[in-house]
């Protein structure tokens, strides 16, 4: 996979490249709540928050949120869109944090485990800020367990390319539960329709998704021409959705 530097990159469009409507927000957080304590508050981490899609609601749900992100440019984006009260973001990354051990009764790791360069660090530092019982929601997809979503057909290579960005299911299991953590549950979630086809067609174009940086600018070219065939045949019809993946882990 080719790293994505977000300070130079991506960042000015990341929000609404990414964004969720309330309703695809609200869908997230009832997956979340099912696998977490039913105690209020939770302490918990966002680690790799961007631009803070996840982490205000996050803190509206369950208590108060830290937001980790290495990325300055990503925090700015994060810290300007929201000044919730109960939300701060800080500077580190999922092998390196700055929260003492045993901070947070969960961590959400929503769409950035793929980024992660030394894994076995990643989950001993999980493993450190999570108290006894914690829980880690890892929404990531897996290699063998790939959502395809309705438009990646449309580019050269596009599963195969997408797929590569990602470990089998049972290698990232492995990897935690090598270290003493069990899997607390697996399943997927559905969100509601992202909008129109020729809506999600303008948010894939600003290219906010670690897929269109794998493929050179003849493979980018061809599939945006292949994909605005398609969607121009139906413009107005609603995006399809398809199932995503969730792994929850719990330390002992």
């Amino acid at each position: 996979m080719r790293a994505i530097d977000y300070d130079s990159e991506q960042h000015q469009d990341y929000a609404r490249g990414r964004a969720l409507s309330e309703r695809q927000l609200g869908v997230w957080l009832a997956a979340f709540e099912a696998v977490l304590p039913e105690r209020r508050p939770l302490a918990g981490l966002d680690v790799g928050s961007g631009t803070g899609r996840f982490t205000p609601a996050l803190a509206d749900a369950f208590g108060p949120v830290i937001g980790v992100e290495p990325a300055a440019r990503m925090r700015e984006v994060a810290e300007t869109r929201s000044s919730h009260p109960d939300v701060r973001y800080v500077a580190g990354s999922a092998e390196e944090m700055p929260v003492p051990s045993a901070a947070a009764d969960y961590v959400l790791m929503g769409w950035s485990w793929h980024h992660v360069r030394d894994r076995p660090r990643a989950v001993r530092e999980l493993a450190r800020v999570l108290r006894p019982g914690g829980r880690l929601l890892l929404r990531t997809n897996f290699s063998d367990h790939h959502p395809r979503p309705w438009w990646l057909e449309h580019f050269p290579r596009g599963y195969e390319a997408d797929a590569s960005i990602f470990q089998p299911l049972h290698e990232v299991i492995e990897g935690f539960t090598s270290a003493g953590w069990r899997v607390a549950g697996f399943g997927t979630v559905t969100e509601p329709s992202a909008g129109t086809r020729a809506a999600m067609l303008e948010r894939l174009r600003l290219r906010t998704l670690s897929f269109f940086a794998q493929l050179d600018p003849a493979e980018l070219e061809t599939g945006f021409e292949r994909l605005e065939k398609a969607v121009a045949q139906d413009p107005d019809a609603p995006a399809p959705v398809f199932a995503e993946p969730l792994l929850t882990l719990e330390l002992p």
